[in-house]
C-alpha cells in the first residue's frame, strides 16, 4: 500500500503544531482522521514515528529521518503546482512571511485585503517575530527586516526606509514636563529596546555629529509593546514614522525635541536565501508592497 499525500501532509503538520488537534484545525479536519492517518503512516512503514502522550510528541530517530523527506516531497508537489499555475499566470500557494509586530501590524495587516483580493489563490501565512530568525528552521519564505543587514547568506530586496523621532503622550509631558534640551533626557523615562541595543541609538545628538545611545529605564523586546507604553504614559520613546503616525495624527503621541532630531532612518528590506529562486509569489508579493509602500507612503 503505497504512502498517499494526504498522509504525509498529517504527518508534517503534526509536527509543526506540536499536537494532533492544532494539526487538524490547521487542515480543516477532524483530530480522529489525523490520528488515523497518522496510524496508517506508520503501519505502511512498520515503525513508529512518534511517541504520542497526553502532554507532549517526541519524534523517534527514524521520525526525524522520514520527515526530512516528507518535507522535500511536499515541497516539490507544491513547486510543481505552482510551475503549472504559473503557466496559467495565475500566482499559487502558500507564502509565509515573517515580521516583527509593528511592521506586521502597522504595514502588512492594513494591506491584506486588497492583495487576497488581487492574489485569491495565494495562501497568505503572516508569524511575526521581533528577533532574527532562521528562514529554513521557520519554514519562512520572506522575512521583513529593520535596521542595517548582517547575514550575508540572504539575499535582499529593499522596500524603503522609516524615518524616526521622539514621542510621548500628553499626560506623560503634563506629569513630568517637556524635555528642552538632549542633556534633559537624562532625568526622564527613556523606553527602550532590551535586545536590541542598535535601536537604542537615538536621533538627536549626544555631541556633535554622535548620536545618543540611551540605557533604558523600561526596556521590552517589541517596538509594538514600546508604542503601547508610550500611548500608557509610561516615558518617552523612539519609534519609526510607520508605527506612531497614526497616533500623531490624533495627538495621542507628542514629538519631543523635534529641533534637535537629525536624520536616522532605519533600511527596511525583505530577505530570503540566496539559493532560492523567486517564485511567483514571493515576486508578487514583494512587488505589491513596494507598490502600496510608495502609494501610500507607509514608511
Amino acid at each position: 500500500m503505497k504512502i498517499t499525500l494526504e498522509e504525509l501532509r498529517a504527518w508534517v503538520a503534526v509536527v509543526d503544531t506540536g499536537s494532533i488537534t492544532a494539526a487538524a484545525d490547521q487542515l480543516d479536519q477532524t483530530s480522529s482522521g489525523i490520528s488515523r492517518a497518522l496510524s496508517r503512516l506508520e503501519s505502511k512503514l512498520k515503525t513508529t514515528l512518534m511517541h504520542r502522550t497526553t502532554r507532549r510528541l517526541a519524534l523517534t530517530e527514524e521520525g526525524l529521518i522520514f520527515l526530512d523527506h516528507a518535507r522535500q516531497i511536499l515541497s516539490s508537489v507544491e513547486l510543481a503546482e505552482e510551475q503549472i499555475a504559473q503557466r496559467r499566470d495565475i500566482p499559487s500557494g502558500r507564502l509565509r512571511v515573517n515580521a516583527n509586530a509593528p511592521f506586521m501590524l502597522h504595514v502588512i495587516v492594513p494591506l491584506v485585503a486588497e492583495f487576497r483580493q488581487r492574489y485569491p489563490q495565494i495562501q497568505l501565512e503572516l508569524n511575526t517575530d521581533d528577533i532574527m530568525i532562521d528562514l529554513l528552521e521557520q519554514q519562512t519564505d520572506i522575512a521583513i527586516r529593520v535596521g542595517e543587514l548582517r547575514d550575508s547568506t540572504l539575499r535582499a530586496r529593499v522596500l524603503g526606509s522609516s524615518a524616526t523621532r521622539l514621542v510621548a503622550s500628553p499626560a506623560y509631558l503634563q506629569q513630568y514636563g517637556t524635555p528642552e534640551t538632549v542633556e534633559s533626557l537624562s532625568s526622564h523615562q527613556l523606553l527602550g529596546f532590551s535586545q536590541l541595543d542598535a535601536h537604542n541609538v537615538w536621533p538627536v545628538w549626544q555631541r556633535e555629529g554622535e548620536y545618543l545611545q540611551i540605557k533604558p529605564t523600561l526596556s521590552a523586546s517589541s517596538g509594538e509593546t514600546l508604542r503601547q507604553l508610550a500611548l500608557a504614559g509610561q516615558g518617552i520613546a523612539r519609534l519609526s514614522d510607520f508605527v506612531s503616525r497614526e497616533d500623531r495624527a490624533r495627538g495621542d503621541l507628542v514629538q519631543v525635541l523635534e529641533q534637535e532630531t537629525r536624520e536616522l532612518c532605519l533600511p527596511i528590506h525583505a530577505v530570503y536565501y540566496r539559493n532560492q529562486s523567486l517564485t511567483s509569489r514571493i515576486t508578487c508579493f514583494l512587488d505589491f508592497l513596494r507598490e502600496k509602500i510608495l502609494e501610500n507612503q507607509l514608511l
